[in-house]
């Protein structure tokens, strides 16, 4: 029977932990059964978006997880990178193959994972799956769905009130439902801080196959036009090219706002960590650690699984100092969230 729930306890908090650059991937082999023989208890399994690890955003953030997890419940883990040009058959044989193994539970990164979920979890009913960012029926499938619009809210109240040439930007990795999530929530919370700012918007790619999620490149390129436009905040949700966004920030001593993660605190990002005003947060971590954890404890969470700011599944960092310098920053955000959880600022989505 699938149920409706929110946000598990146990993931609240999860956004803090820190992102680590590098680690053991997992292997696939084919040995059926719940293990391959070793001995090894095995637990949780992810597969990354596209990007991998090393975005220092959403598929770190995801790992970030697998590590709490991994020393938490002391199993075998895996992570597996996603492959240039990839099908829905490969992502599906990549799961199927985790799964054969014995891992439980297995999460695919990314709504691009839909329809792989549906065809492998229906294979292996005694598995449980997940997917991020996309809603998939299945009685063994946890679809992890986020308040993006909420956390760029905040990110929009932050950008208004911070901007000092009335302009502010949002670079979008690829134009699709769950980016525009996003540039709805960013739009208004500036719009609702100061009509008089105006938001320049541009998406880097129309699919992803185009590289919109792994292309810095692209993403400084977009940036740049829209500082040139006088833009002085630049908010990004594009993955691993929203490092471009965050360079191009920094080299025109412009504020960036980051996504996913707390950028800030990314080692790989220090070199512009003090443009980095904020980072419109969102607790992957918690969500991947909350399915394991419910999985150990042998009460698997399914159905839909929403993560928003009332159980601080979404949120905003403030790490650097400079945030708090800002004139009636803090205490607009915080107004802000107060707004949103109690329901009197309703977040549009689109």
């Amino acid at each position: 029977m699938r149920r409706i729930s929110g946000l598990t306890r146990v993931a609240v908090g999860v956004a803090s932990i820190a992102l680590a650059a590098t680690a053991c991937g997992g292997t696939s082999s084919d040995s059926g059964g719940d293990s391959d023989g070793s001995g090894d208890t095995k637990g949780l399994a992810i597969a990354y978006d596209i990007g991998g690890k090393g975005d220092q955003s959403f598929n770190d953030a995801a790992y970030a997880g697998l590590q709490k997890a991994q020393k938490e419940f002391n199993y075998k883990t895996a992570d597996i990178e996603p492959t240039e040009g990839e099908t829905d058959a490969d992502k599906e044989q990549r799961l199927a193959s985790l799964a054969k193994q014995g891992y439980n539970p297995v999460i695919g990164i990314g709504y691009a994972y839909g329809p792989a979920i549906t065809a492998v979890s229906a294979k292996y009913p005694k598995t449980t799956f997940g997917i991020v960012d996309s809603t998939v029926e299945g009685d063994n499938v946890a679809s992890l769905i986020f308040a993006e619009e909420q956390a760029s809210y905040l990110a929009g109240v932050t950008a208004a009130k911070a901007t000092k040439t009335n302009t502010v930007g949002f670079v979008g990795g690829v134009d699709i439902p769950l980016i525009h999530k996003f540039e709805a929530g960013y739009k208004q919370g500036v719009l609702d801080t100061n009509p008089k700012v105006k938001v320049l918007s541009q998406y880097l790619t129309q699919t992803a196959e185009e590289g919109g999620f792994a292309s810095p490149d692209k993403g400084k390129a977009a940036a740049e036009g829209q500082i040139e436009k006088n833009a002085d905040v630049v908010y990004q949700a594009a993955g691993l090219s929203g490092q471009g966004v965050i360079e191009a920030a920094a080299k025109a001593k412009v504020w960036a706002i980051g996504v996913d993660s707390d950028q800030y605190k990314q080692a790989a990002l220090a070199s512009y960590k003090s443009y980095i005003l904020t980072s419109a947060l969102k607790d992957v971590g918690g969500a991947v650690y909350a399915l394991a954890k419910s999985v150990e404890d042998g009460k698997p969470l399914t159905g839909t699984q929403t993560f928003d700011l009332k159980v601080n599944g979404v949120g905003l960092s403030e790490s650097n100092p400079e945030f708090a310098k800002i004139a009636g920053l803090t205490d607009a955000v915080a107004k802000a969230k107060e707004g949103i959880i109690d329901g009197t600022i309703k977040v549009k989505t689109e």
